[in-house]
């Protein structure tokens, strides 16, 4: 093997330790068990979050699967008034934060909310009403705001499945509800499970939502037993068995999906059924009543309460809040496209196992929670800060080197959101024919060269879509930012938090129209490219 492919797998070894470290840290605290805190994990606080895991996985499951693929299906093979609008409205909500979602949910349907005020005035005297913190209100609301991973998936695969196979449903005498059930969904499983396994790892790496409803999870217990009992040792051990539920999600996902495949070559485009008299105007509540409920209700509330406290709370503090946010998610952005861009073209250059495997390991940090991430950098950057305390005479005062400082957050966010970046680097590195590289290897360009030259304005396109896409995701990132960041220093997300843990949904709706003003620019961008 020549020199230059071990320095690419040199490299992307040194990636994917990005991941690997914070990782093998909180998987390490299991053989470091202390039986006491174990007692009391085991008699008082697992059967709780074991359950109320297992429950919030299995209803937001079923809820996400209810709304996603009968709204993919009605969209992709069916035409009705406003489809055009639905088809790409419906993608909204991945612009608002659940923890957003959720607030504002809470404070429009609560007791003393605007709507139950205006039912008790109404009806001059007490209303039953469901209350909204309830076990079914937090599977509501996630729900709301995760079905379009399995919506967005699940009319792609339906619209590019063609109409031959439909057809030779038809011709078997099958009705069009059977065609649905025993051809187009089975061939569009793939596809919907990958959507639903996207839904239950964001439902599993959840901290705001869960949070703002005080239902708790593994999530909010690893930040309780940080923060509140000040037991980094209990914080790693549930961490540590939140890494292997989410290890298990990723091999039952696996499993689901099988070694099957529908292809059809050359589909024949597929033709949409118009519908009729009450079916049309079904379909048309049914897909405008999800878009309110999942974006248009709660933004506008939003915006009526930012609005409201818009004179005295936005004062001098907010432009930290969002130069504070800008930086972060600049810096984050930067250095992770970057790093997708050195594994994307690696593992171009040397296709070999080790590499692949690295390029893997580096790109699974997605699918774990933040709060474990957080816990997994903090607790080796502690550790070589107290060695360096303790041997270094010169550094003798100080309380910290690198705790409480940007680069553990980077660390951190850099690990959450490889795979954000990885994915549209490596889709746009795939469309350059070798060719043009083997091309220029004749004429003696080597190194940087031949990726500046060659590579960079041929990617100019996924870059961008990559430092976008991580750049919105680091501004609505929670818990990370929340765990990691240096004393005093709050960015939007961080305030959301603060004043939801309070209860002032009017102050914690400034920050949160700004973080959804923001996440509206990839939605529309894919949107858009949904459409073309």
């Amino acid at each position: 093997m020549n020199q230059s492919l071990w320095r690419w797998r040199l490299g992307s070894a040194g990636i994917a330790l990005l991941t690997a470290i914070p990782l093998a840290v909180i998987l390490s605290s299991l053989g470091q068990i202390d039986l006491s805190l174990w007692q009391h994990l085991g008699d008082i606080v697992l059967p709780t979050l074991l359950a109320n895991t297992a429950i919030l996985l299995t209803g937001v499951g079923i809820g996400v699967l209810l709304l996603g693929v009968p709204l993919a299906w009605l969209t992709a093979v069916h035409d009705f008034p406003g489809r055009r609008f639905f088809s790409w409205a419906l993608m909204l909500p991945l612009a608002m934060p659940a923890y957003v979602l959720a607030f504002a949910m809470v404070g429009l349907l609560d007791f003393t909310g605007p709507l139950q005020t205006w039912l008790r005035t109404l009806a001059d005297g007490p209303v039953v009403f469901p209350p909204i913190r309830s076990t079914g209100g937090v599977i509501i609301v996630m729900s709301l705001s995760l079905y379009p991973y399995v919506y967005l998936l699940a009319r792609n695969a339906f619209a590019t499945q063609g109409r031959r196979a439909l057809e030779a449903a038809a011709s078997l005498g099958l009705s069009p509800w059977q065609g649905f059930w025993r051809v187009a969904l089975p061939m569009a499983r793939p596809w919907i499970i990958g959507g639903l396994s996207l839904a239950l790892m964001e439902t599993l790496a959840d901290f705001g939502t869960v949070s703002v409803f005080n239902f708790d999870t593994f999530t909010t217990a690893i930040y309780k037993a940080w923060f509140s009992f000040f037991s980094l040792p209990a914080a790693a051990q549930l961490a540590s068995l939140l890494v292997i539920g989410v290890f298990g999600l990723v091999w039952l996902e696996q499993r689901a999906r099988g070694r099957r495949a529908y292809v059809q070559r050359q589909p024949a485009p597929l033709p949409r059924t118009p519908l009729h008299g009450k079916r049309a105007w079904l379909a048309t509540t049914g897909a405008g009543l999800v878009l309110l409920l999942a974006f248009g209700v709660p933004f506008a509330q939003l915006l009526v309460w930012a609005l409201s406290v818009m004179e005295t709370d936005l004062d001098a503090r907010y432009f930290g809040f969002v130069g504070n946010t800008l930086l972060l998610a600049l810096l984050t952005a930067g250095l992770v496209t970057t790093l997708a861009l050195l594994l994307a073209y690696a593992q171009r250059r040397d296709a070999s196992l080790p590499t692949r495997l690295a390029v893997r390991l580096a790109t699974l940090g997605y699918a774990v929670p933040g709060t474990v991430l957080a816990v997994g950098v903090f607790v080796p950057v502690a550790w070589l800060d107290n060695q360096l305390l303790n041997h270094l005479p010169w550094l003798a005062g100080q309380t910290a080197i690198f705790k409480g400082t940007l680069a553990v957050m980077l660390l951190a966010l850099a690990a959450r959101f490889a795979a954000v970046g990885f994915s549209p680097v490596d889709s746009a590195l795939a469309r350059i024919p070798k060719s043009q590289e083997e091309s220029a290897r004749l004429l003696g360009m080597r190194g940087l060269p031949l990726l500046r030259r060659v590579y960079l304005p041929q990617l100019r396109g996924g870059l961008l879509t990559a430092l976008l896409m991580v750049l919105v995701d680091t501004m609505k990132e929670m818990p990370i930012t929340l765990m990691t960041r240096p004393f005093g220093w709050d960015t939007l997300a961080v305030r959301v938090f603060e004043m939801t843990s309070e209860g002032q949904w009017d102050r914690a709706a400034l920050p949160s129209v700004a973080i959804v003003l923001t996440g509206l620019i990839p939605v529309l961008l894919l949107a858009r490219e949904t459409r073309s």
